[in-house]
C-alpha cells in the first residue's frame, strides 16, 4: 500500500495526528518526520524490519549508526554508558541538532548497535513533533538521516518526500520545511569528543 501523508503543526503538533503516527510505528511501520535539522526516517525499537528497509533505502552497510531519540537526559542513561563528563557535554548540548555516539547500554538490542563499535547514536531534537512522538509511544524510538543515495542534501519538502518513497514507508510526517542541513555527529566513545560529521551544530563547542 502506498504511503500515505499527514499534515502535523511543526509548533503545536496536534495530538490525534501524533497518536496515529506512534500507532503506525507501533505497528511495525517505517515512517518520516521532522526534526530540528532535517526529515528523518523513524521506527519502533522493538522491530527488526524497518532496520532493513532503512538500509536498503539508504544503501547503508550493518556498521550504520542508528539514532535514538529521546525525550531528555535521564532517558539517555537507560540506553548509553554515561561519565560524568558525558553528562555534562549531553546536559550543554540537548534539546539540540546533535547526535552523540556513545557506547550502548544492555537495554539496546544488539540488531540497533554498530555492530563492530558495539556504539548507538543517541539524540534529544529541538522540535516538537518527535518530542511528541516518543511520549506517545512512551519510550525512545530509532531514527536515521533522510539521505537517499546520490542526494548531495536531505530531502525537505514533505510531498517530493512522498513522491520518492511512497512505495517504501508507511507514512510521511509533513510539518513544513527543517532544512537541508543534518545535524552534527559526535563521537564520544574514547577520553575526549570527536566530531564525525560536521552539520547543523556547533562543532567548534567540542574543539
Amino acid at each position: 500500500m502506498p504511503a500515505r501523508l499527514i499534515d502535523i503543526h511543526p509548533e503545536n503538533p496536534e495530538p490525534r495526528l501524533i497518536r496515529q503516527a506512534a500507532d503506525v510505528m507501533r505497528g511495525g511501520g517505517l515512517i518520516v518526520y521532522p526534526t530540528d535539522s532535517c526529515y528523518a526516517l523513524g521506527f519502533h525499537i522493538g522491530d527488526k524490519a524497518p532496520i532493513r528497509e532503512v538500509r536498503r533505502i539508504r544503501q547503508d552497510d550493518k556498521h550504520h549508526n542508528f539514532g535514538l531519540i529521546c525525550r531528555d537526559l535521564s532517558e539517555i542513561a537507560n540506553y548509553a554508558r554515561i561519565d560524568n563528563w558525558h553528562y555534562r557535554m549531553l546536559k550543554a548540548h540537548t534539546p539540540g541538532p546533535y547526535a552523540f555516539i556513545l557506547k550502548a547500554s544492555r537495554s539496546v538490542p544488539r540488531r540497533l548497535q554498530n555492530e563492530r563499535r558495539k556504539t548507538i547514536g543517541i539524540r534529544v531534537p529541538d522540535h516538537p513533533v518527535p518530542l511528541a512522538l516518543a511520549d506517545a509511544l512512551g519510550e525512545p524510538f530509532m531514527s536515521s538521516t533522510l539521505l537517499l543515495p546520490g542526494d548531495e542534501f536531505p530531502l525537505t519538502d514533505p510531498y517530493e518526500i512522498l513522491e520518492r518513497l511512497k512505495n517504501d514507508v508507511d507514512l510521511v510526517v509533513a510539518a513544513g520545511n527543517c532544512g537541508i542541513e543534518p545535524c552534527t555527529v559526535v563521537d564520544m566513545t574514547g577520553d575526549f569528543p570527536v566530531v564525525q560529521r560536521e552539520g547543523k551544530g556547533n562543532s567548534a563547542d567540542f574543539a
